[in-house]
Order: C-alpha cells, then sequence, then structure tokens
C-alpha cells in the first residue's frame, strides 16, 4: 500500500498542495507484464506522482496532483492499457484532503462464468466442430465459400469463427500492449493468431486462439486462489461494533468508534477493536493475532485485539485504537506492504525476463525467415549416431515460429517467485508469525545460526518464587508471611515474585505490621515486626550481619534442606544447610533471598525467571531442522547463564552482554557460521535485532515498537513458533528454486524441440504456458497449508 504524499510545493505561485492516493481494484492485473504496461499507461498522463501496482492483490495505488488530474483520467489511463477497473476509491476530495477509499484487494472474480469465459467456451465449441468436419465427418466437409481464390470449407469457416470469438479479447490485449510500447504474451499471441489467420492457418489460429484462452482463464482462477488467502486475513476483523452512547447500545461502522468509547461483545461475536476490558469476563479464541490454538481467559484490566473471538462470556471493554490502528490493522498493512519488497530470486526473474523474450522473439523471427531459404526441398543432419530430415517448406517453418512465439512467454517464470512469497507470508500470517517482506522470509530459510536473548525469549521475563525452604523449625506458611510482610512496600520485582506466592498460599491477608521500613540498596530491605527487627535480602547482607555462608557442604536430600530440630540446629550447623542450598540455588540460576533477624534465619527463598516450556523443544527442533548453531545472547551472570543454556540445549552461551556487546556477538557469529537470525523483545534488543540478517521480535501482539523495528514478528510468546517459521522459509525457497528451474526448464526442452517438429503449437500452450502457469501456483500453494505443530511437536 503507498502512504499517502506529504504536502508537496505546487508548481505554480509557490503554493502547497496535497496530493490524493486512490487505490483501485484492476481483477485482471494478474502479472508482472500487466503491471507493467499499466504503469506506462499511467506515466503518460500528467499531474500522476506515483503509482504502486500489485499483481498478487490485483489493486493499483496512485498518488495524483488533483489540480492536473482526476480520479477519473487515472481510471481511464488504466483501462487505456486494457484492464477494466472494478472499483474505485471514494472519488475525488477537496484540494488539501486525501482519498485512502477503494479495495485492499480485488474482490473475487468470477472466472468461469465471465464474458472472456463464454467467448472462450463457444470458440472451444467452433473449434471441437470444426475438427470433427476436418477428421470425421470428411464428405461433408465442402466447400462453402472462397477468398482470393482459396475455398474454405466448413471446417475452415468454424475455425476461423473460433479463432474470431476466442481471439478478439486477445487481439485487443495485444493492441494495448503494442500501444504501451510491451513485449508481452498478449502481443505475441495476438500477432501470432493474425499472422496464421491471414496465411489461411485456420487451424493453427483456432487452437492457439482456443488454447491461450483457457489457459488465461486457469490462470485467472489460480491467481484468484491466491487471492482468498489475502482475503480471509481481511475478513478478521468485523465491519461493524456495538457501543454503549448515553446508556444506549447503538451498532455503528467499527470506523467510527473513537478512542475511549464503550464496546460491548456478547458470546461468539468477533472483538471489532483493540482496547482494554472493563467488565465482564470471557475465554477469548485469539488466533487470528497471536497464532495461539488456547483460547484466553480475559477479565478486567486485561487486552483484547480485533480479530479475536469470544467463546462463552460478555465482554465490555474500552477502545485504545480506532479501527485503523488496531493490531490486526496493522498486520495486514505490513502484510501488504511486504509485497513491496522484492526479493533476490525476484529481481533476478525480472532481469533474466527482460533478455529471455526479446531473444525468443528473435529467434522466432529466425526460424521462420532462415530454413527456407537455406534449405531447398529437404535435408538432413546427422550428429552422434542421431540424424533428423529437416523440410525446408515455408508452411512448416512458420508454425514452428508461432511455436516459438507461444515459448517466448515467460509468464509461468515471471510469476514462479510472487506467488510462492505471497502464499508463505499469508500463511504465516495466519499463524501469528508476521513477515515484513519476502526478502526477509527469503533470508530466514538461509540462516546458518540462531541467536536467543534469555529474558522474554527462552524465558517467561517475570520473577517466580521456585523454592521455599524453611530453617529452624519455621513453616513454609511462616517463611512467606514474613517474606511478603517485608517485601510490602518495595517495588523490585522480586518482591512482586514473593508476594504473589504469598497470595497463591493464601497468606497475602495475614501480614504481620511492619514499622520501620528501610531498603538497603543492593542487597535487600530490613524493618521492625511485632517489635522485632527482621530482614531480607541477598546472602551477603546475612554475612554482613555475622552468619557464615562459606561452607560448601549441605544436608538436602533430593533437592530439599534434610529435617533438622531446633535442638540440632545450632547456629553454625544451620549455617552448613544455607550454605549447601545456597550454592546448589545459585548453581541453578536462581536468585536466593534469605529472611530472618540478626540472631536466627526463617528460611530461604529461591527465585528464578521460569524457562518457558516450549524452549526446550523448540532449541532441539532447530537442530533437527538443520540450523547449524544455536546460541543464547544474555546480560545475566555466568551462573544464570550456564543455568538456563544446560536446561534448554543451546549450543553456545554468553552471558553478562551489554546492548552494544550483543551486536559484537552477532558479527561474530556471522563471521563463524554465516547468515544469523536474532531473536528477542523488539525493544532493548533493537540493535542486535538490527545487526543480524533476520530481527525476530517475540511477543509482539500490541507492542507498536515491535512490529516496526523487527523485520518478523512472533505475535504470540511462543518460542515454539520458531521452528515453523524457519521451516516455512527454508521451505519457501525451496519452492522458489523448484519454480524458476522448472518453468525454465521445461521452456528450454519445448525451445530445442520446436526446430526438429517435436513442439506443436497446441503442446507449448497447454505444456509451456498453461501447464506451467498453473504447476508453478498450485506448487507454491503449499505453503498455506503448513500448520506449525508440524515442525514442532513431530
Amino acid at each position: 500500500m503507498t502512504e499517502l504524499s506529504d504536502t508537496a510545493e505546487s508548481a505554480s505561485g509557490g503554493g502547497r498542495r496535497r496530493d490524493l492516493t486512490a487505490r483501485l481494484a484492476v481483477p485482471e492485473m494478474d502479472c508482472p507484464s500487466c503491471a507493467r504496461k499499466v504503469d506506462k499507461s499511467l506515466r503518460r498522463v500528467d499531474g500522476v506522482v506515483d503509482a504502486t501496482l500489485q499483481p498478487t492483490t490485483g489493486t493499483a495505488t496512485v498518488t495524483y496532483d488533483p489540480d492536473r488530474v482526476t480520479e477519473a483520467d487515472v481510471i481511464r489511463a488504466i483501462e487505456g492499457a486494457g484492464y477494466e477497473v472494478a472499483a474505485g476509491g471514494d472519488g475525488d476530495a477537496a484540494a488539501g484532503e486525501t482519498s485512502t477509499g477503494g479495495p485492499a484487494i480485488a474482490p473475487p472474480s468470477e472466472v468461469w462464468t465471465s464474458s472472456r469465459a463464454m467467448k472462450t467456451w463457444i470458440g472451444a465449441a467452433l473449434l471441437v466442430l470444426g475438427l470433427g468436419f476436418e477428421f470425421l465427418l470428411v464428405a461433408q466437409n465442402v466447400a462453402v465459400a472462397s477468398v482470393l481464390t482459396h475455398p474454405l470449407h466448413v471446417a475452415d469457416v468454424l475455425f476461423l469463427g473460433a479463432a474470431v470469438v476466442s481471439g478478439v479479447p486477445i487481439v485487443r490485449g495485444g493492441y494495448y500492449s503494442a500501444k504501451n510500447l510491451s513485449l508481452d504474451i498478449d502481443l505475441l499471441m495476438g500477432t501470432a493468431i493474425i499472422a496464421a489467420t491471414g496465411i489461411g492457418y485456420f487451424v493453427e489460429a483456432a487452437t492457439l486462439a482456443v488454447l491461450f484462452s483457457i489457459a488465461e482463464l486457469l490462470e485467472d482462477y489460480a491467481m484468484d486462489r491466491a487471492r482468498d488467502s489475502l482475503r480471509e486475513l481481511m475478513e478478521l476483523s468485523p465491519d461493524e461494533a456495538t457501543v454503549r452512547r448515553e446508556g444506549t447500545e447503538t451498532t455503528v461502522p467499527a470506523e467510527d468508534v473513537a478512542v475511549g468509547e464503550t464496546v460491548v461483545v456478547r458470546p461468539g461475536e468477533k472483538v471489532p477493536l483493540d482496547g482494554t476490558v472493563v467488565e465482564g469476563g470471557s475465554a477469548v479464541d485469539e488466533s487470528p493475532i497471536t497464532g495461539e490454538s488456547v483460547p484466553v481467559d480475559k477479565g478486567v484490566g486485561d487486552e483484547v485485539y480485533a480479530g479475536s473471538i469470544t467463546q462463552e462470556g460478555y465482554l465490555e471493554f474500552e477502545a485504545t485504537t480506532t479501527a485503523g490502528e488496531s493490531t490486526l490493522s496493522r498486520i495486514i498493512e505490513l502484510v501488504q506492504g511486504a509485497r513491496e519488497k522484492k526479493t533476490e530470486k525476484e529481481r533476478f526473474v525480472d532481469r533474466f525476463a527482460g533478455y529471455y523474450t526479446p531473444t525468443i522473439v528473435v529467434l522466432a523471427i529466425l526460424t521462420v525467415a532462415l530454413p527456407p531459404l537455406l534449405i531447398e526441398g529437404s535435408a538432413t543432419v546427422g550428429l552422434a549416431g542421431f540424424s533428423h530430415t529437416f523440410d525446408g517448406g515455408w508452411g512448416t517453418w512458420f508454425v514452428r515460429g508461432l511455436t516459438l512465439l507461444v515459448i517466448a512467454c515467460p509468464c509461468a517464470f515471471v510469476i514462479s517467485t510472487p506467488v510462492s512469497v505471497v502464499s508463505g507470508i499469508t500463511s504465516a500470517a495466519r499463524n501469528g508469525v508476521l513477515i515484513k517482506g519476502g526478502v526477509h522470509l527469503e533470508a530466514m530459510g538461509e540462516v546458518d545460526a540462531i541467536a536467543l536473548d534469555k529474558t522474554g525469549t527462552l524465558t517467561k521475563g517475570e520473577l517466580a518464587v521456585t523454592d521455599v525452604v524453611p530453617l529452624d523449625g519455621a513453616s513454609d506458611a511462616d517463611l512467606l508471611r514474613y517474606a511478603a510482610a517485608l517485601e510490602e512496600r518495595s517495588e523490585h520485582p522480586i518482591a512482586e515474585a514473593i508476594l504473589a506466592r504469598a497470595g497463591t498460599m493464601g497468606v497475602g491477608d495475614e501480614l504481620p505490621t511492619v514499622d520501620a521500613f528501610e531498603s538497603i540498596t543492593g542487597e535487600g530491605v530490613r524493618a521492625d515486626v511485632d517489635g522485632e527487627t527482621y530482614y531480607a535480602g541477598k546472602p551477603a547482607l546475612f554475612e554482613d550481619l555475622g552468619f557464615d555462608l562459606s561452607h560448601a557442604h549441605s544436608r538436602t536430600d533430593g533437592g530439599a534442606v534434610a529435617q533438622t530440630t531446633p535442638e540440632e540446629c545450632e547456629r553454625d550447623d544451620c549455617a552448613d544447610l544455607e550454605a549447601g542450598a545456597i550454592s546448589r540455588f545459585e548453581s541453578e540460576g536462581k536468585t536466593v533471598i534469605l529472611v530472618g533477624t540478626e540472631a536466627e534465619l526463617l528460611g530461604i527463598v529461591a527465585i528464578a525467571d521460569e524457562v518457558r516450556p516450549a524452549a526446550e523443544r523448540a532449541v532441539e527442533r532447530l537442530h533437527d531442522l538443520g540450523v547449524a548453531h544455536v546460541v543464547m545472547l544474555t546480560g545475566d551472570n555466568e551462573g544464570t547463564a550456564r543455568a538456563i543454556a544446560e536446561r534448554v540445549g543451546v549450543d553456545e552461551y554468553r552471558a553478562e552482554l551489554l546492548p552494544d556487546e550483543k551486536v559484537d556477538a552477532v558479527e561474530s557469529l556471522r563471521a563463524e557460521y554465516g547468515d544469523v537470525a536474532m531473536v528477542g523483545d523488539g525493544i532493548n534488543d533493537a540493535p542486535a535485532l538490527a545487526a543480524a540478517d533476520v530481527g525476530i521480535a517475540m511477543g509482539a501482539a500490541g507492542t507498536d515498537t515491535a512490529l516496526e523495528t523487527a523485520d518478523i514478528a512472533l505475535m504470540g510468546d511462543d518460542i515454539g513458533k520458531l521452528p515453523y517459521l524457519y521451516a516455512l522459509s527454508h521451505r519457501a525457497n525451496g519452492v522458489i528454486r523448484q519454480n524458476i528451474w522448472a518453468s525454465l526448464g521445461v521452456k528450454a526442452l519445448l525451445a530445442l524441440g520446436v526446430p526438429l517438429g517435436l513442439v506443436s503449437v497446441a503442446l507449448a500452450v497447454v505444456v509451456g504456458d498453461m501447464g506451467m502457469s498453473l504447476g508453478v501456483t498450485g506448487n507454491a500453494m503449499r505453503l498455506s497449508r503448513i500448520e506449525p505443530d508440524r515442525f514442532f511437536d513431530s
């Protein structure tokens, strides 16, 4: 989608003006050569500032100066290239305004019942009847007329009728191609049909017209099917919303809902906008946004996204965005914009096609002209045991020249990459993975190393209490009660984790009264509880209080401190117990908090950022899929990094890295292994994401920064989507290569067979044009059937 142009200097008087942008649906513009023809026609219109043509969506986004041209002029220019405009924008706006109306994708086409289809079916019927008279009803195939003394039989009339009925749209397209100086398939086929008809080769003309028309219909159908996946994405968000205004519920268009209004969503309805729940509760299916198949429970204070679907509950939420700024709208906009960024393979194909077609056209002309001049009667050529007799007749070589003209069409070759890219990107978007361009899809499939941030990527990014070890006869409840009381006034994330655990154990509402609270910077907190001073903090804080925690041995069994009675537990003995638990927890990458007084310890609380359940399996699957090296980059300490790395199974970890050091790490990985993908949260990892060949943001739903800065965004907090992303990208690259080389190979074989008389016009159309176009499209559509679970659970 083209952005609206900024205010620009007017050509006259130095005044200020604002260009208008019209988005128009051009369903029949379904190939790059079609787009080039439209582009040339638009560029001849004075006042057209810019044009973005997207054959994959069948849309034209045109920016123009309203002082010099109108939207009607733009439409006439497109139709002047031979393509009908199915729908326009909202019409022209006054100067200084912008026009954003019009479809983001062409509407579905009635391919098989269109006017073109009717002409094709009539032509096909006439061709079949003509072949019947030519080969079966020979006696009835009498002469019915003559042209320049050349008799016309019944079959000839039927062939001529088929060529005219089915060929008129082709010749018309060829006329517009010639008008716009575009050497494309319409011009080639139109020329071939007229030439064949003009010299009396009615069978060839009719066959070419009918078969090429059928090929065009099949290609239209295939492209329309490819556009279906985009339409499904567009249709996720409802057009209407129920809002509460002045105490009354009113149904209005979604785009009319303002930020701050209360929106009502009943069971089974789609959420029309992003917002925050203010009343009610329901499980919500967020799979259209995050790809998460399990519904997520939503209550007061939770965020909801446009396009998600409520289950059994009722929700009221306050809109936080307009319809055009919702997460779903941004996803759709970015997916549309992704198609504008050509991959290296697409650029290669475009360059190659620019040489391929003229070369084959020249060969076709030489094929018609040279052999009849060089060969008298017939000649036999032998090479390495193979011999072939060439006929020197003009008619024979004219037909072979026509056949080469058919083969000169690069349609299958040119669409081989874009249809694969569109299929891959839209498939990923439906599964919660936003790929912002074909270049990133291509690059992701070729990475040799993947760097993973720890916090928020391999771990949940949320601290939680993992172990509670009471000492000296205290209970778990006693330990957490005092720990929560001490931490209640702290704003540290560790305090939040302790308070959350106290709440789940039911002691959060029974906390003792705290006085004289004091935060000890970098070590912990201190406060008076029931007249006695208590401490909660790092082991170093209690060492400063006189506790000896230097002993390395412990009395632990199976991960729990051995039971010890108060009589058995002298102060030094308990210190041994503490040291053993402390060293074990720290080796596991956990943060250790001690709770007690100056005289005794109540116990130990271990806190950690929990590893995502899918992290270990995701790393394993990446290795299985062929990723050479998976490394974890983190700013955490060595012990924590080592513990997490061992648990999830990465090949290497690098700890205590500052943001700029993560960039250096990415560069060193590239030098050692090749292309590198970096996975992070899209905010504090932005430098490393930018430095990598592919930057991937985790949990990007609703996060503007991640959506804007990353090349690829995993919309949900699911590291399990990473193997799917790599597999999809790798498969897409394979499909693109298959399509390119298959279409080139088939064209080459057919071209070699033409001079030998082994390839007919019909075979060239059915196999070289129709067959290959359908083949590459069908092969590309396989990408839409790839599911994330296939590359994670298997």
